[in-house]
């Protein structure tokens, strides 16, 4: 339902940041008074208690973009010393919070990681979550007369745990549409159609407010894994291999492992088990390159998503080109929608000879 317009009249901020494999949260901070109906009627009520639902949309250029949808967690409630001047802010988390509120047992004979994190996501059908799962790419299919894959965790951990252990992530992508989001379990989606290019250094064609890039040359690691040749039990060390398998390359000259060291957690695994295991540890070093910005959106003329790709442009031959937005921080108040953002790659130079504008 629609929020009571007097909750609508008393908003002053939103503040709600999305992330790459993190769960997203908000914050809604409103002006109130002592005899005001947020303080008479709709908090005694019980409509701002925790586990309350709440779905925020911003319409930028006639388009509705569904920034959050999620539960409230907490209420923080600052009387003020002078009339009008008290406030109530409402923090919450998205839909992934219900997955966290229960320790599960369960098993799953003969289940493949994809399939299972169906199942589990499967459950949460009655607040419009639709399950997206990624097979791995290379497939592990549990043989139910030597291993059973049991869970003994919330849900939320167990997704996470599986999507950790082949180099994957899970969160939930809130719309397109509100009441309705997406479960997704699977590798970070580095393809596709990019966003309109972030600009600097451009003149009036320039639509950021700051975008700085960082390049660290010690983020990327080359692991081993240690195996043992069932004939000759000698110890092999073997490279994992390179994580494009998972990522694709955004940047012409990617950046080089400069440290090298072995695969730790291995004991129990199975060869299987382990190159993924590896990937994962891999994909998590591979990124050396990190900007951080700042974007008014009325001045970039959309809404910059997170966990997508986007366009660079201005900043130079050796940063210019595609990056993935890790994280994006949407800080909307009155007469002002302003964005923070960080873009992460693999390396330098773009291999791509244009962004779209």
């Amino acid at each position: 339902m629609p929020a009571p317009a007097v909750l609508v009249d008393s908003l002053q901020s939103v503040h709600v940041t999305s992330s790459s494999g993190l769960a997203s949260g908000f914050q809604l901070t409103f002006t109130t008074a002592k005899r005001s109906p947020l303080n008479q009627v709709l908090l005694p009520t019980g409509l701002l208690d925790p586990k309350t639902r709440v779905v925020v949309v911003a319409v930028v250029a006639g388009t509705p973009h569904v920034l959050m949808d999620g539960v409230i967690t907490r209420q923080e409630m600052n009387p003020g010393q002078n009339p009008g001047s008290s406030t109530l802010t409402l923090t919450g988390e998205d839909l992934s919070l219900l997955m966290d509120l229960k320790h599960v047992e369960r098993c799953y004979p003969g289940v493949p990681h994809h399939l299972r994190a169906v199942l589990v996501c499967a459950g949460y059908a009655q607040y419009g979550v639709v399950p997206l799962a990624v097979p791995p790419v290379i497939s592990d299919l549990p043989n139910p007369a030597v291993t059973i894959p049991v869970q003994s965790a919330t849900d939320l951990a167990y997704l996470r745990s599986m999507a950790t252990d082949v180099g994957y992530v899970f969160f939930i992508e809130p719309g397109p549409a509100p009441g309705a989001s997406i479960a997704y379990w699977g590798p970070e989606v580095r393809a596709g159609l990019p966003q309109p290019a972030l600009t600097v250094d451009s003149g009036t064609a320039t639509n950021v407010e700051s975008l700085s890039f960082g390049f660290d040359g010690l983020s990327r690691k080359q692991y081993t894994a240690r195996l043992i040749e069932p004939v000759t039990k000698a110890e092999l060390d073997v490279p994992i291999p390179d994580v494009s398998l998972l990522h694709p390359p955004l940047a012409l000259r990617p950046a080089v492992a400069l440290r090298e060291q072995p695969l730790d957690a291995q004991t129990g695994r199975s060869a299987t088990e382990t190159m993924l295991w590896g990937l994962s540890r891999t994909s998590e070093a591979a990124d050396a390159v990190t900007g951080h910005g700042q974007l008014d959106v009325l001045r970039y003329g959309h809404v910059l998503s997170a966990r997508r790709l986007v366009g660079v442009r201005g900043a130079g031959l050796a940063y210019d080109g595609l990056y993935y937005v890790r994280s994006v921080t949407h800080d909307i108040a009155r007469g002002r929608y302003k964005q923070s953002f960080t873009l992460t790659r693999d390396g330098l130079v773009a291999n791509i000879p244009a962004v779209i504008p």
